[in-house]
């Protein structure tokens, strides 16, 4: 496996020189590592136990140096070979400070491109970022699939407000919702549908999303946060709409 194949003396190295041994110190301390005390040169060792990490904690290590960003950028280019050389299940992710589960490459890259154009979209808001930190959230070393599911629905209402609610400054998706059931009619999509209903495509995929947050709000029944499976789902629904308003799919007529 890959995380056996990851070069320690390159670890070692990133984690012992002046700006490493900072990172080092954090990465035991973030993962509870216990450091090595040296009685004789009363020395406090962390790269030895850094370096000596296997299995998912060797993941571990890594993922926390790739974050504290202790290491150059050929580095993360030597690791990420190695990842995809050995068939590892995981790979550095696109901004190099972390590691990521693996995903087929043609979703990933789907994902990535809608991100790319959300970020220069005139009225997309902060849906870009929103987005890359639910993949992040959902793929990730610790998936979080609450936080994926929560950045998911902002992603969508920074791309949909500028088409449905402009002018409402507290638009959610949960109002957008509202603003498709009463005025149906000034909203249409590209993709040929129902003419009495053009815009049922896209409020179902809303309407999917926004029903299935769990843990949005509490009430007397136990509160119920998504599942991994139930993030990353929300996560792709999400994606398709940001890409769908963002390049104008989604239309709203005078």
């Amino acid at each position: 496996m890959a995380e056996t194949c990851f070069p320690s003396d390159l670890l070692a190295a990133r984690t012992s020189a002046p700006k490493g041994g900072t990172a080092g110190c954090a990465a035991c301390l973030r993962l509870r590592i216990p450091a090595l005390i040296d009685p004789s040169h009363r020395v406090t060792q962390y790269v030895l136990p850094l370096a000596r990490a296997a299995g998912a904690q060797l993941l571990d290590v890594v993922d926390e140096i790739l974050h504290t960003r202790a290491v150059d950028e050929w580095e993360v280019l030597v690791l990420g070979r190695v990842l995809d050389d050995a068939g590892s299940a995981y790979r550095v992710n696109e901004a190099g400070d972390g590691l990521e589960e693996r995903v087929t490459p043609a979703v990933r890259d789907a994902v990535r491109q809608t991100i790319a154009d959300a970020a220069v979209g005139p009225a997309a808001g902060s849906a870009a970022d929103h987005l890359a930190a639910a993949w992040q959230a959902a793929y990730g070393r610790s998936p979080d699939p609450v936080r994926a599911y929560s950045e998911a629905i902002k992603a969508v209402e920074c791309a949909a407000h500028a088409v449905i609610q402009p002018n409402h400054a507290k638009a959610t998706l949960g109002t957008m919702l509202g603003e498709l059931k009463n005025a149906r009619h000034k909203f249409s999509t590209v993709i040929p549908a129902p003419a009495d209903d053009p815009i049922a495509p896209a409020e179902a995929m809303m309407r999917t999303l926004w029903e299935g947050q769990t843990s949005r709000h509490g009430a007397q029944t136990v509160t119920v946060p998504e599942t991994l499976d139930t993030a990353r789902a929300g996560v792709h629904l999400a994606a398709t709409l940001v890409q769908w308003f963002v390049s104008g799919a989604v239309i709203r007529t005078p």
